[in-house]
């Protein structure tokens, strides 16, 4: 991790230099800092031990001030004066009012004549950038504005763990209580690299004994201290959780008492119709059952009901069983033929062994018995959390589906030790999600692809967003208003992505540096880094502590030139477009305070204590107990009616990849290709800060060394990674610990280390090193769209005249 430690003598305030408390804005770890100030200059960031988050600084925060100060950034709004690919776009400066208003017209305009739908927003990931000050009022003005169609990466980044992860547990996957785990599984995710406060939470619980278990294709973040490292193959591990719950169903490693009584595995499953029995279905109900009471079997095969929610515990009545089939009568006089779905998970599990699920993922087979067993002996005490590693595969929901049944047999939800939803602070949500009309969020183009992905919350992929605009299905999206997703970059099919945004008839972009995204703008809106701009932090994130902890940051300087918050942008907007209605009048102050009100605490009462205040804040433990789980059942889902309803299976199964090792492409690339985020970077930025271009100053594609004497190549040589979908050039870096017939590409290269600089990188060439070239989004996770950025196939080349 390296990082800066709190007693840097740095820190000390002059008459000249000052230490302002904040937060560092730039990752979901929004990590507590001291703002160092000299002579109205940021010349550095550092921990804040006082803070919650604050025990340390990671390298992209400690290159704060080298991001503030970066030469290539976006000062003044830019005017595009030639036709778009024009090599030369001929941007002219313009004040922010004709900007604005610009923005506005041509955004009514298209609403007036084709519906508020016919314009898309694309909105940062608040987990890699600091739009997280901000998104609040990005998503109210795309909600009052009408539009259903808001693309902010969600199907490569959160949807899983947060959302698809509610078909099991009627919740997001919550937070891993690390300071009471005995294991604590890191599945796709390294918060070395991604979260620095929760990775120095893993660290002190594993000072105290806590296992770690790490699934990941690469030997990165905590797997040299693991007490299990599963190198699973990339985008095999729905069939690594499947065979791992096989291991604990058979040997009685499961928590039975949790599953009888929290989980519908006890329900009866018809086996014409794949719907729980219903009381009122059969013949003869169970004694006392409301019509529609699931049904159960008991000890003695009587027929048990079961209400719309989980077993009371201390319930003196009879138990159902978990395992068994039988035959009744139904009440149209016909056999209902039926299993508990506890058998039917067990049936879904029982074809992956632990020699099938090595031959599946490429490890060991007494790896899975191994699993299997740290798990059962932590008890209820397993804490997880899984991330891009497990989401960016086009099987994305079942493996989710599979990972998050597995842990529901431990029994650790909302456990001490387990994932925890903590209390969260009752701030007032300004999404704006009431504003949207039913019938206009009834219009998102991704209603087509799925109705309980992210579409059903107006959320949309970049492959449906280029399919409405280039083939104006399932209508024409023609204008889009961007806040820094970098979509050339981080999805799929750069050059598809490229032809649709510069066929929109208006596209306006606010970023801080001109990306190659937002290149293809019209118009571009200059934003500041968020140690110019104040932002309100309505609790943290990883522990109890955290959450309990409200705070605004101070603007530490003036914003350069003329860039401003993305708030200042939507608020201005929203009046321009007839919507300051909904935004206070335009007044942002009166905004804070209405986000604060339930808090308890005011505007200026932060101003005085900018380190933040502390409020009252419990955990409460098994809130299940009290408020029951909030899934259709009523209990955890080992098997989902609700996905069956929509035609996805309603167990969990592993699928290939669509670009599998074993399938037709295998012999043509023979490589299995992942990606994975470097730890001096946040996705496509921060490569132009000297401090963090020096540590990786070109791109490279990692491979075994086996992979590469194979193939004439030489540490070090210029390779070409070519797939079905375009090529690239890289550095070829050898990593040892890769198995040979995996390759990790990083991504995200295309900015020049200084202004321009001769270490840039065409996004749209094959001459360049964009990682998204390589990849399709032609075929997605059915569910979600998640795209294949981490499982495609490659073949690696060595160019002439390598070195």
């Amino acid at each position: 991790m390296s990082p800066t430690m709190p007693d840097d003598p740095s820190a000390e305030s002059s008459a000249s230099r000052r230490s302002i408390p904040g937060f560092c804005g730039l990752c979901k770890s929004r990590c507590g800092s001291r703002m160092v100030v000299e002579d109205g200059r940021l010349v550095a960031q550092l921990p804040d031990p006082a803070h919650p988050t604050g025990r340390a600084q990671c390298v992209k925060g400690r290159a704060a001030p080298e991001l503030v100060y970066d030469p290539q950034r976006v000062l003044r709004p830019l005017l595009r004066t030639r036709p778009k690919g024009d090599a030369d776009p001929g941007w002219r400066e313009i004040s922010w009012d004709e900007a604005l208003d610009r923005v506005a017209q041509a955004l009514a305009r298209v609403r007036d004549e084709s519906g508020p739908e016919a314009v898309a927003f694309a909105i940062a990931t608040p987990s890699g950038t600091p739009i997280a000050d901000d998104i609040r009022w990005i998503e109210r003005l795309a909600n009052a504005f009408g539009s259903p169609n808001v693309a902010n990466g969600t199907e490569i980044c959160n949807w899983h763990k947060d959302f698809t992860h509610v078909h099991t547990f009627g919740r997001g996957i919550a937070t891993p209580d690390f300071a009471h785990s005995r294991c604590i599984v890191l599945w796709g995710h390294n918060p070395r690299e991604t979260w620095l406060n929760n990775a120095l939470s893993i660290r002190d619980a594993k000072a105290r004994g806590a296992r770690v278990v790490v699934v990941d294709p690469r030997k990165a973040g905590f797997v040299a201290g693991a007490d299990l490292w599963l190198r699973v193959r990339p985008g095999a591990d729905g069939a690594l959780a499947l065979g791992v719950a096989r291991v604990m169903l058979a040997q009685g490693w499961f928590d039975a008492d949790f599953v009888r009584d929290f989980t519908n595995g006890p329900l009866l499953v018809r086996g014409d119709t794949g719907r729980f029995v219903r009381a009122g279905e059969l013949a003869v109900p169970p004694a006392g059952a409301a019509a529609d009471d699931f049904v159960a079997l008991g000890a003695d095969g009587t027929t048990i009901a079961c209400a719309q929610a989980a077993r009371p515990r201390g319930d003196a009545g009879p138990q159902p069983a978990l395992a068994g089939a039988c035959e009744l009568a139904g009440a149209d006089g016909q056999p209902v033929r039926c299993r508990t779905a506890f058998s039917l998970y067990e049936e879904a599990c029982a074809p992956y062994t632990p020699e099938r699920v090595a031959a599946l993922c490429w490890i060991e087979c007494g790896q899975v018995e191994q699993f299997a067993r740290l798990l059962h002996e932590a008890g209820a005490a397993v804490a997880y959390y899984c991330w891009a590693g497990v989401c960016q595969h086009t099987n994305a929901t079942q493996a989710d589906r599979a990972i998050a049944t597995l842990m529901a047999l431990t029994g650790s939800f909302d456990a001490p030790g387990g994932n925890v939803a903590f209390t969260p602070l009752p701030a007032n949500d300004v999404s704006g999600k009431e504003l949207l009309a039913a019938t206009q969020r009834a219009r998102c183009i991704g209603l087509e692809q799925s109705r309980i992905g992210p579409a059903r919350n107006a959320l949309i992929g970049s492959d449906v967003l280029y399919d409405a605009i280039l083939g104006r299905k399932p209508y024409p999206v023609r204008a889009l208003l961007g806040f820094g997703r970098n979509f050339l970059l981080n999805h799929a099919d750069a050059e598809r992505g490229a032809r649709a945004l510069g066929a929109l008839e208006f596209c306006a972009y606010a970023d801080v540096t001109l990306t190659p995204t937002a290149a293809l703008a019209d118009i571009v809106l200059p934003i500041c880094t968020p140690w110019e701009r104040e932002g309100l932090r309505v609790g943290f994130e990883g522990s109890q502590a955290a959450e309990q902890w409200v705070q605004l940051r101070p603007a530490a300087i003036e914003p350069l030139g003329e860039s401003r918050a993305d708030a200042w942008v939507v608020f201005e907007l929203a009046k321009r477009l007839g919507l300051g209605e909904h935004f206070w009048g335009g007044d942002l102050e009166a905004a804070l305070a209405h986000v604060l009100a339930p808090v308890g605490v005011s505007l200026d009462q932060l101003r005085c204590t900018p380190g933040g205040l502390a409020r009252p804040g419990v955990t409460r433990y098994r809130k299940y107990l009290e408020e029951g789980i909030r899934t259709p059942s009523g209990r955890v889902e080992l098997y989902s009616e609700a996905l069956l309803a929509h035609g996805v299976p309603p167990l969990p199964t592993f699928v290939e990849p669509v670009d599998s090792p074993f399938g037709e492409r295998g012999s043509d690339f023979p490589l299995v290709m992942t990606t994975a985020k470097l730890r001096h970077f946040r996705h496509g930025q921060d490569r132009q800060a000297p401090s963090l271009h020096r540590r990786s100053p070109e791109p490279a594609v990692h491979l075994h060394p086996d992979a590469a004497h194979a193939r004439g190549i030489a540490e070090g040589d210029r390779v070409r990674v070519r797939t079905a979908n375009g090529r690239i050039r890289m550095r070829a870096r050898f990593d040892a610990a890769l198995d040979a017939r995996v390759v990790w590409v990083e991504y995200g290269w295309w900015q020049p280390g200084a202004r321009g600089g001769a270490d840039g990188y065409d996004a749209l060439s094959e001459e360049g090193a964009n990682y998204s070239r390589l990849v399709s989004d032609r075929r997605v996770d059915p569910v979600s769209g998640s795209q294949p950025m981490r499982s495609g196939l490659c073949e690696i080349e060595a160019l002439d005249g390598a070195s």
